[in-house]
């Protein structure tokens, strides 16, 4: 008679599932992959200069953009009309009148950009630490200034060619829009769901639990934690919280919002190391509704 040896888990060799509690979905982890032998290629670091300031470039100071206008010649944050925007104020409504397979209904914004500093080959990690805080107070002033007309306001970067950003001077998007999308949704749901069960807020406990595990944490504050997610689903994914419950980026006292650009200035430079390169990311910036008060 052979008897099976019984073999204890070991969440770095075997697969297993693990829970998103952010959209109530399982992401698959099949850690004793990471054992195949690589025979992919290696890319060298590529080999780009990127001028101060270019004439050609329409975000850079005193250009001239696709629209005609002229730009300030700034030595801050600039903002101004995305001229290419996803969404418009006036758009209009395509009606209720169709099959249930086929619906759609008015999507209405509007959608701007921001550039964080009058220099091309400045990004925020190169930045200064009052440089970002420059920055965050402009996100900030965005989110309570456009949440009085839409319900939802949406701070994204793409940065670098490999993440679709279409110019290397830096700078983010701001979109707000008349409905709330999928994802904000979906989380703000599974949130309140969780409040409701256990009494505190998901990802004030998750911040907790992850500093007290100290198993996925890339850097950390007094006021801030930056951890690899355990529900990760992309390579070098990370998430930025706050030690403290905050509602929107607008509500974070002067002393949070430079500990923000402190944290955030030492994440992005340790993207940059990495690969010595400038990293290329996407990052976008989830809260609360602008009109709610929880």
């Amino acid at each position: 008679m052979s008897t099976k040896k019984e073999v204890s888990f070991d969440p770095k060799e075997h697969q297993h599932l693990r829970y998103n509690p952010l959209r109530d979905t399982w992401v698959l982890v099949s850690a004793h992959r990471m054992k195949r032998p690589w025979a992919g290629q290696v890319e060298k670091p590529p080999e780009e200069h990127i001028p101060r300031h270019d004439s050609r470039n329409p975000l850079c100071p005193g250009n001239t953009r696709a629209n005609g206008e002229v730009n300030p010649d700034y030595e801050s944050t600039f903002l101004f009309e995305n001229d290419f925007p996803a969404l418009q104020p006036d758009a209009p409504d395509p009606g209720s009148d169709q099959h249930p397979l086929f619906q759609s209904k008015a999507a209405r914004g509007v959608c701007k950009v921001m550039c964080f500093h009058p220099w091309s080959d400045v990004t925020l990690p190169l930045m200064n630490k009052q440089e970002v805080v420059k920055v965050i107070n402009k996100w900030a002033e965005l989110v309570e200034e456009l949440g009085i007309t839409y319900p939802w306001v949406q701070i994204f970067e793409n940065k670098g060619a490999m993440m679709g950003c279409s110019n290397p001077h830096p700078h983010c998007q701001v979109w707000a829009s008349n409905f709330l999308p999928n994802e904000p949704a979906l989380s703000d749901r599974c949130q309140r769901a969780y409040y409701q069960k256990h009494g505190e807020p998901l990802l004030l406990q998750y911040a907790k639990q992850e500093a007290e595990k100290k198993e996925r944490v890339v850097v950390e504050s007094s006021d801030w934690l930056v951890v690899v997610p355990y529900w990760a689903t992309w390579p070098y994914q990370t998430l930025l919280l706050p030690r403290q419950h905050v509602l929107r980026i607008n509500d974070l006292t002067t002393e949070e919002r430079e500990g923000l650009a402190d944290i955030m200035k030492r994440l992005l430079t340790k993207y940059d190391n990495l690969f010595d390169i400038s990293f290329p990311y996407s990052m976008g910036w989830h809260g609360v509704e602008p009109n709610k008060m929880s």
